[in-house]
């Protein structure tokens, strides 16, 4: 009786925790519909288009957790403050098609006029429980205050370090319009949203921003889920096409054909963000090993990679900078031009001469 009572016990209290705003909404009422409706939406979930278990190469839950505890790489944190450049973001001249990355996956764009925003995490940590995935000594320099009127809101899936939901509470009254995942719409609509500013599209759609600027949702291999239920919004990369560029702006994914069959639709491109990091053997198959990034930047057919998804949280058990280091070298070899800025520093989107320095040999 005493197990039972304490069982009931931990069970009710996270329940209640699992209730907080934070952990957001599951589709219901006509959003429900839509997700039911969709052709990637099988068996009560959304499905990748290739089979992808949970683990590979033998993990589990039991072999995961003591590669955490004991195997983990002593240099998985930075040992000093990540180096960064401020750029004045609302301050930049109007004609200046630029690039700054917060670090991780979160970066901001101001190209042909209009100002974009991609997967923001600027409150610090990845996690509900903030002490356990806080970010790098310096490598949160961003508040949401400092950023200027976003034009629109790329949300690739709602995964801790890419929908944080202090951040987008703070964005309400600086976006003009949000592209997100069909399903996520359910989380912005808890946290205050107008939904009329909210546009949730399934993979391989084209909608347009206004004359001149399109986005197109592409398929990624990975998977989606704040709490307890997996799979129940969708996970997505976006294909922006402007005026004068076009993009590739890469959520979460495992290696696939996707990125092939992406780059004979639309190909080529001018750049692809690409994540490099938080990788493992066990999960091979939902995010890419640094080989692979350059790989599907070959197959995209792009003239320039950026490599994100590092830089700012620990969420693996790899060094720090093994991901960058990795990347480089396959891309040295590939010959495909590498773009890899420090946390704030401008890129500037029409020069694709622009060099960078290899800042990460310098953190000590």
């Amino acid at each position: 009786m005493l197990f039972l009572s304490i069982f009931l016990l931990l069970g009710g209290v996270t329940i209640l925790y699992l209730q907080q705003p934070k952990f957001g909404r599951l589709p219901k009422g006509e959003r429900l519909k839509k997700v039911q409706a969709s052709a990637n939406f099988q068996n009560g979930a959304f499905q990748n288009r290739s089979h992808t278990p949970n683990f590979t190469d033998g993990g589990n839950v039991v072999s995961i957790l003591r590669q955490m505890l004991f195997e983990k790489s002593p240099q998985a944190k930075p040992p000093g403050p990540m180096p960064s450049r401020k750029t004045d973001l609302p301050n930049l001249p109007p004609d200046e098609n630029v690039l700054v990355w917060f670090g991780h996956s979160s970066y901001f764009m101001q190209i042909d006029g209009k100002r974009f925003l991609i997967d923001p995490v600027m409150s610090g940590a990845a996690s509900p429980l903030r002490f356990t995935m806080p970010a790098f000594p310096g490598s949160d320099i961003y508040t949401v205050a400092e950023l200027p009127p976003i034009d629109y809101l790329f949300l690739s899936h709602d995964h801790w370090d890419h929908l944080d939901h202090t951040t987008i509470v703070e964005l309400k009254s600086k976006v003009g319009k949000i592209i997100c995942s069909l399903g996520t719409g359910a989380h912005l609509e808890r946290w205050g949203y107008d939904m009329s500013r909210v546009v949730e599209l399934d993979w391989n759609e084209t909608h347009l921003l206004e004359p001149g600027f399109t986005v197109h949702t592409a398929p990624g291999r990975h998977f989606s889920g704040r709490s307890l239920w997996r799979n129940r919004v969708l996970w997505m990369a976006f294909i922006l096409q402007t005026p004068s560029l076009r993009l590739f702006l890469g959520g979460d994914s495992g290696y696939d054909a996707h990125f092939a069959d992406i780059g004979e639709q639309f190909g080529p491109f001018d750049l692809a963000l690409l994540e490099c990091g938080q990788y493992n053997r066990y999960w091979k198959h939902i995010h890419l090993m640094p080989e692979e990034t350059v790989q599907a930047a070959v197959d995209l057919k792009t003239r320039r990679l950026m490599p994100v998804h590092w830089g700012k949280f620990d969420l693996s058990m790899h060094a720090w900078d093994e991901s960058i280091k990795r990347v480089s070298k396959a891309a040295e070899t590939a010959q495909m031009p590498l773009v890899h800025p420090m946390i704030g520093e401008k890129v500037m989107l029409n020069n694709p001469d622009q060099t960078f320095e290899r800042w990460w040999l310098e953190v000590s």
